[in-house]
């Protein structure tokens, strides 16, 4: 935080977000719901955090409401007060089928600005860090001319999150378990 006290921000499946004083022995300093939570729901694979937010990803896979599953939200890392939420865009595909799920089950990064998150439909996005809002879409289901020469297909992003070094943004793309789509690239992205 920028007062200099430092939060652990920590997932849970049953779709809350805790904050945690690792100088306190891992001492509550917030709990906050945003998801519905589930077997496949929540917050799975890991959130991220700069000096003044706590962002969470969440999958509820399995949650069939009005507004589907996923969604991105960031909260006030010294409170835990929801700052804004972003659900996923409307899907163009149909329901029930085969990667048709807006669920963000992937863990996600962030940067100065910018948080990246995948979704179990192959989208691959980047949310401004202070709005929420989607600056950058990109569809990772599609064939790829690999550099190995290997036949390349993207599909969902799930589990592992990108990885941002030297200008550069990295993340895997293809996912077979549950709802999702298997693929087998590793994406870069730069300037």
């Amino acid at each position: 935080m920028g007062s200099g006290k430092r939060v652990l921000v920590c997932g849970q499946k049953a779709g809350i977000l805790w904050g945690l004083d690792p100088d306190e022995h891992g001492k509550v300093l917030w709990q906050t719901r945003v998801g519905a939570g589930g077997p496949l729901g929540g917050i799975e694979w890991g959130p991220a955090a700069d000096l003044e937010f706590a962002y969470a990803a969440v999958s509820d896979l399995t949650v069939r409401d009005g507004n589907g599953p996923g969604g991105l939200h960031a909260l006030k890392l010294a409170t835990g007060e929801k700052v804004w939420s972003t659900p996923p865009p409307k899907l163009h595909c149909t329901a029930g089928a085969k990667g048709c799920s807006g669920a963000q089950s992937a863990a996600i990064s962030a940067i100065p600005g910018v948080v990246f998150s995948g979704s179990i439909d192959g989208h691959f996005r980047a949310f401004q860090a202070r709005t929420g809002e989607i600056v950058w879409d990109f569809d990772s289901v599609r064939d790829y001319q690999t550099v190995n020469g290997v036949p390349g297909k993207g599909g969902s992003l799930d589990s592992a999150g990108p990885v941002i070094a030297g200008g550069m943004v990295f993340t895997n793309s293809g996912y077979g378990m549950w709802q999702g789509l298997p693929g087998n690239v590793l994406l870069a992205f730069g300037k």
